[in-house]
């Protein structure tokens, strides 16, 4: 089975390395300046670095749709293709598109992209822009697929980790060029500057181990989402694949397999 998955931050990231493991053949598309803040944990690092490694599986940038097909004939190889637009779908012919950009909207994913198209969380409708919709809301519902209907709207509070929301969250606090002073999985103290937007510093705003951080030169806009410090404290987390995104990648297999059977049903 080929999936296209659009995206490829950390959610995305977690969704890929679930079908490379179950035996599918991955393909991601990104921005060509990620906004990526787990960068740890992101194949959007290939875009910038040409390539990138997450808990075993590498993921390597393609100069194009040919190129990336030819990477997919390496074994766990996941390609990233520069493709906003995701227009590689009409070369690549997939069997199923997940859209997992998280833009709390539809930048335009469409049913008949693939036989089975998946939208990741809120912005998308079943029957309308997807086959089905996997809820990225933490809490009870979180990772279940839908069939009908559509995901839990945004509430732009982030989900509690280690009794804290919001407050774990570092947001540009103006428009500019940014630039780390701390590396991820430092230790960090509250009011300990950590980055700059353009002159601006950004601050941490807890005491924990700073889990994400924007990568230098990507030009941010005030109130953007530019870091994430985990205040359990624990920098191996940096690392792995978070609890949101085991939960949300086993919903988009889930609804894969629902709708289209079996991975090698689709290519008998």
């Amino acid at each position: 089975m080929l999936a296209v998955i659009r995206g490829a931050g950390d959610i995305a990231s977690a969704i890929a390395l679930r079908l490379v493991r179950c035996g599918a053949s991955v393909l991601m598309t990104e921005i060509g300046q990620p906004l990526t803040v787990r960068r740890t944990v992101a194949f959007s690092e290939a875009v910038r670095m040409g390539k990138a490694q997450v808990e075993g599986v590498t993921a390597v940038r393609a100069r194009d749709a040919s190129h990336a097909l030819e990477l997919l004939s390496g074994e766990g190889v996941v390609p990233v293709l520069v493709d906003p637009a995701c227009a590689c779908v009409k070369d690549v012919a997939p069997d199923a598109v997940v859209d997992a950009v998280l833009a709390k909207r539809n930048l335009g994913t469409t049913m008949d992209m693939a036989p089975v198209v998946v939208g990741v969380g809120p912005g998308f409708t079943v029957g309308v822009d997807c086959h089905a919709v996997v809820e990225t809301m933490r809490g009870h519902t979180l990772g279940r697929a839908y069939y009908e209907g559509s995901a839990l709207p945004n509430t732009a509070v982030p989900g509690l980790v280690g009794g804290f929301a919001g407050e774990r969250v570092l947001r540009a606090p103006c428009d500019g060029e940014f630039r780390g002073v701390a590396t991820i999985g430092d230790h960090v103290e509250e009011g300990q500057v950590v980055a700059y937007a353009g002159d601006a510093p950004v601050v941490a705003t807890l005491t924990g181990v700073l889990r994400g951080l924007i990568a230098d030169g990507v030009q941010v806009r005030q109130g953007l989402k530019c870091g994430d410090v985990d205040p359990r404290d624990q920098s191996g987390y940096c690392g792995l694949v978070s609890d949101k995104g085991l939960a949300v990648a086993g919903g988009v297999l889930e609804a894969i397999l629902h709708i289209g059977g079996t991975f090698s049903a689709f290519r008998a």
